[in-house]
């Protein structure tokens, strides 16, 4: 793999409203573009091995959001009453391209559905419904359109805080949201590298092997390309790491999916 722009695969966000992958995936497609790479969407209704074919052929992978929540019954939890259906496909397809990618090292961004998507695959649990559970009322879905939903704390001596510090020192800490769930339990080898601060709602995560790129993040970076320049470092750190992998053509690392049968 010689390319000096690399190819990322991004499943389409949903297997059941095309309508909304027809608005979202060209955000996504248009951060990866202008942070120098080649967007590759990955149909759900490909078969695993078209899908795996596809992704061998890119450097690494992007999980993007989704109108779907996943299944309650991969981290031992009764479906709540407030919970979206789950997607099947879109669920089967993230845990292909994370295998590929955790066995091979390749770098990884999560966002929203995408970070919630990584936490379980690791073993991690989610909140199925924000409102109520917290001391301090955060609206963390207040809607598209608003760019400063509520305030953001990074962790220090995270990968998150390196990339882009000015999320805290020049943006006052602010974020877009749109999410009703959220990072309960951590999986295993995943550190928490940003909360929101009134409430202690995880906003994102991030691998703890500091050879391989893993960042996911619970707000949506590609809505903000534009307007923020944390937005715009995220997604060019994860374009230099994905031609990094490149370059080097990374050895098969052996991180594979805990308790995978």
């Amino acid at each position: 793999m010689t390319s000096a722009v690399p190819r990322i695969a991004i499943p389409e966000p949903t297997s059941t409203d095309e309508a909304y992958n027809q608005r979202s995936l060209p955000q996504y497609i248009r951060a990866i573009e202008a942070a120098g790479g080649t967007a590759v969407p990955i149909s759900l209704q490909d078969s695993p091995s078209v899908q795996t074919d596809i992704m061998a052929s890119c450097s690494a992978v992007l999980l993007p959001g989704s109108p779907a929540d996943l299944d309650p019954g991969r981290y031992g939890q009764e479906t709540a009453k407030e919970s979206a259906p789950k997607d099947v496909p879109r669920e089967a397809a993230d845990d292909l391209l994370l295998q590929h990618a955790f066995e091979r090292g390749k770098p990884v961004l999560g966002i929203c559905y995408g970070l919630q998507s990584l936490n379980v695959w690791r073993r991690g649990s989610l909140i199925q419904h924000l409102p109520g559970r917290n001391t301090v009322a955060i609206n963390h879905e207040p809607g598209r359109e608003v760019q400063e939903a509520h305030s953001l704390e990074v962790m220090p001596g995270t990968r998150l805080a390196a990339i882009a510090p000015r999320i805290q020192e020049e943006e006052g800490s602010f974020v877009n949201s749109s999410h009703h769930q959220a990072i309960d339990r951590p999986g295993q080898e995943l550190i928490v590298a940003a909360v929101s601060p009134e409430d202690g709602v995880i906003e994102a995560l991030e691998g703890a092997d500091p050879g391989q790129f893993v960042v996911a993040v619970q707000w949506h970076p590609e809505r903000s390309y534009d307007s923020s320049p944390g937005s715009r470092a995220l997604f060019a750190a994860f374009l230099e790491a994905a031609r990094s992998w490149s370059s080097t053509v990374s050895p098969t690392h052996h991180a594979s999916r805990p308790g995978a049968h």
